[in-house]
């Protein structure tokens, strides 16, 4: 299994995203993990499910945060190997750990840019579950996959529709924006474009195209994911991870006094998602599939 950790390229528009997605978000989604694998699994699995790879094939999982969903397609293609890569160390490391515990023999993972770095390959079928929204350059990001993949190999990814139609994020969004405006300046790290970046399905199409890319489908999933156990747990994981979360991380200590007046809000807002058995919100992603043309590199 790959131990290496050399420290790789990272274009210059991702290393804001890198040094997010290695410190503030990994701590949150590693505090928030349940709900994260758990909720986002299920549409990874409908994603598989739809587009599922084959045995004996060379697999590559992009932005494969704690290494589940690697792990998961190891499993499915047998005698094959799946490679999961991440820009943010932290989360290798520990997808490195626990596939190790779990002994699968078949995984290996490295840290790496998507966008410019080096692929390696040629691999049957690229997956991805959430990990390509996050790109400075996602036409880039996604012609570089291409030409890691074989002629004909598969793309297969998991990405969020409109916030609209995951109405748990809009509503805190909203909640938030009530009191605090997006800051202007913050040494604060962003993730990038954004979870919403690819909610449109031309705009996604039009770039799975000119990334070199044909044979575009984007297939609507509707599942919806568990918040929390009860409203207060609910309430802290909108707070941590989301949209909505990343304008009051921005602001810091300064959002401190009105923080309070906001969870209320927040509260409020997700009590029609309560239920006997915890808070459920509806969930809609796309799932994309694409067949990769001939590469020219």
């Amino acid at each position: 299994m790959e131990q290496s950790t050399d420290t790789p390229f990272v274009a210059a528009g991702n290393v804001e995203a890198m040094e997010a997605w290695s410190g503030v978000l990994f701590d949150r989604f590693l505090e928030f993990r349940p709900i994260v694998t758990d909720g986002l699994g299920a549409h990874g699995e409908a994603a598989i499910a739809a587009h599922p790879p084959a045995a004996g094939d060379r697999v590559l999982d992009i932005g494969c945060g704690f290494g589940d969903t690697t792990r998961r397609l190891a499993g499915l293609v047998g005698d094959g190997t799946a490679l999961g890569i991440d820009v943010a160390e932290p989360f290798i490391a520990l997808a490195r750990r626990e596939a190790e515990e779990a002994g699968a023999a078949n995984v290996e993972f490295r840290v790496e840019d998507v966008q410019d770095g080096e692929l390696g390959g040629p691999f049957d079928y690229a997956f991805s579950r959430m990990g390509i929204m996050f790109f400075a350059n996602p036409v880039q990001a996604l012609r570089n996959v291409r030409a890691a993949l074989r002629p004909g190999g598969t793309l297969c990814a998991v990405v969020w529709r409109r916030k609209l139609d995951n109405d748990w994020v809009h509503r805190t969004e909203l909640a938030v924006e009530k009191y605090l405006e997006r800051p202007e300046e913050s040494d604060v790290p962003t993730c990038g474009p954004g979870p919403f970046s690819m909610a449109d399905a031309d705009t996604v199409s039009e770039q799975l195209t000119l990334a070199g890319f044909e044979a575009v489908s984007l297939r609507r999933c509707d599942l919806p994911i568990k918040l929390g156990d009860d409203l207060d747990s609910a309430v802290a994981f909108n707070l941590a991870i989301g949209p909505g979360a990343e304008i009051l991380r921005l602001w810091g200590d300064r959002a401190d006094e009105i923080r309070p007046t906001i969870a209320a809000d927040v509260r409020a807002a997700l009590a029609d998602f309560d239920g006997p058995d915890g808070v459920w919100g509806p969930a809609s992603t796309w799932i994309l599939s694409a067949r990769a043309l001939a590469s020219s590199r």
